[in-house]
């Protein structure tokens, strides 16, 4: 850490700030919690992730057994604690990159977050839930960075790709409804 860096720290921590990073973790909501018997958002986002990952699920919004059976066995792959609630950790693991070009199941969880907050019931005011992440898809997820950059999280990176900030911020549920 150079001088000027290592003031700054010094200086937010006399001024009893925390450190940059907890800042970070405070202003992006945490990642929700998900278990067995819950519906509806952020349910179908966890099901296209489990199928991204190889677990063949419906993506239905409900966590019923089939889905329950399938975090339980991505936790035990991953070597997380086997309790089939889906927190922070679980959630860090499952969730993949995705960009311009990508195609599967991820891009469509990430089409429907987009969804889930078009609260006008007019399918073009978000992308398509078609799982290709192309242009609409692009430019949605560039205006979302850029909102959140612009009024909470100045650490958000504007630059189209859905990366683990980007999921959390879209998972958790921000400025939806």
């Amino acid at each position: 850490m150079d001088r000027r860096a290592e003031s700054r720290w010094r200086g937010r921590a006399a001024r009893g700030w925390p450190p940059a990073e907890e800042m970070i973790a405070m202003a992006l909501q945490p990642w929700p919690l998900v278990r067995l018997g819950d519906k509806a958002h952020p349910v179908p986002s966890l099901q296209y992730h489990l199928r991204q990952r190889g677990y063949p699920v419906d993506v239905d919004g409900d966590v019923g057994p089939k889905t329950d059976a399938a975090v339980r066995a991505f936790q035990k792959a991953k070597k997380l604690g086997v309790d089939g609630i889906v927190g922070p950790l679980t959630w860090t693991a499952l969730v993949t990159t995705v960009r311009r070009g990508d195609t599967g199941d991820a891009v469509r969880s990430v089409q429907e977050e987009f969804q889930y907050r078009n609260l006008s019931d007019e399918e073009g005011n978000a992308p398509a839930v078609d799982g290709i992440f192309g242009p609409v898809t692009e430019a949605a997820v560039y205006d979302w960075q850029q909102l959140l950059h612009d009024n909470d999280e100045p650490a958000m990176a504007v630059d189209g790709i859905v990366g683990p900030m980007t999921w959390q911020s879209l998972i958790s549920g921000m400025y939806a409804g």
